[in-house]
């Protein structure tokens, strides 16, 4: 069957407009589409929202007959009159294979694109997160806005917009593949979850990330009034707050994609309120007191 705007479609699009986060009518904007349901229900709805859609689709060359799957977004791309894009990279076999094709495809696809991701996506993402021991910065998960404008639609509705709009999409086998966490956090620890709390939990993570990310972004506008390398400031405020002021310091001096562990943050602390002179941090920076100022040394 064809793709058709129906009006059963057209409804049903109109009211899960309602809960998503698109710019205005008019703007240009740049989709990733796989092919799947999630990401085709966001081009339709992007296109509902009356935007300039550019489809961007990239191509991992993991799977064999992969070239059909750009045929099928370049089909939808052109039914919805969206540009179309088509990426290709190429991934090796081998271990971590979804961060290598993760970490490829963000570096092909534009800086502002939006993704598919659904509250399922959000609530599997703290999770995961949680098991990984992140703080509010990873239990916020994935931030709300024009990236991630369908945060807050459901998986299962993704599927019956796919179905009303008689789009056939993509199933990609490895979401059923257990070597990958995020499915057995999906296909196991989410319905055990469900199973025990008696109740669809997927909500309440996604509310629980969006607490979290308030709160969160509440502490980092106080960390960016304070000058973390001096002592007198740092010594003078909670610990909780210090050490996010030394973080945000730490990032933003050392170049480090990835913040300072817990662990070491304290030890940073202890510096700055005198129980030591000097600690090193595994990236091979030493940070010591000195005239009331933390001072970077890097040893790399």
């Amino acid at each position: 069957m064809a793709p058709a705007w129906s009006k059963e479609a057209e409804e049903f699009a109109d009211e899960l407009l309602k809960k998503c986060n698109f710019p205005p009518a008019g703007t240009a904007y740049d989709c990733a589409v796989s092919g799947g349901p999630d990401s085709l229900s966001l081009l339709a709805l992007a296109v509902r929202a009356g935007l300039e859609v550019t489809c961007y689709h990239v191509d991992h060359q993991i799977r064999s007959g992969s070239h059909l799957e750009v045929e099928l977004v370049q089909k939808a791309a052109d039914f919805f009159r969206a540009a179309f894009i088509a990426l290709q990279v190429k991934v090796d076999p081998g271990p971590n294979l979804e961060a290598r094709a993760r970490a490829l495809r963000k570096a092909v696809l534009p800086a502002d694109v939006a993704t598919g991701h659904t509250m399922d996506d959000q609530a599997e993402t703290v999770l995961i997160n949680l098991l990984r021991g992140a703080g509010p910065g990873g239990l916020k998960a994935m931030e709300r806005g024009f990236c991630h404008p369908i945060l807050e639609i459901r998986r299962f509705e993704t599927r019956k917009l796919v179905e009303l709009l008689s789009l056939d999409p993509v199933w990609d086998p490895s979401n059923n593949d257990p070597r990958f966490l995020r499915n057995r956090v999906r296909h196991e620890l989410l319905p055990l979850c469900n199973d025990i709390a008696g109740r669809d939990v997927a909500v309440l993570l996604a509310r629980s990330s969006k607490i979290i990310a308030e709160e969160d972004q509440f502490l980092e506008t106080l960390a960016k009034e304070i000058q973390a390398d001096r002592v007198d400031q740092i010594a003078s405020i909670d610990d909780v707050l210090a050490k996010r002021a030394l973080r945000r310091w730490l990032r933003d001096l050392d170049g480090e994609k990835h913040p300072p562990s817990y662990d070491h943050l304290e030890r940073v602390l202890e510096v700055a309120k005198k129980k030591r002179l000097a600690c090193q941090l595994p990236t091979g920076i030493t940070i010591r007191r000195s005239q009331g100022v933390l001072k970077i040394i890097n040893e790399k």
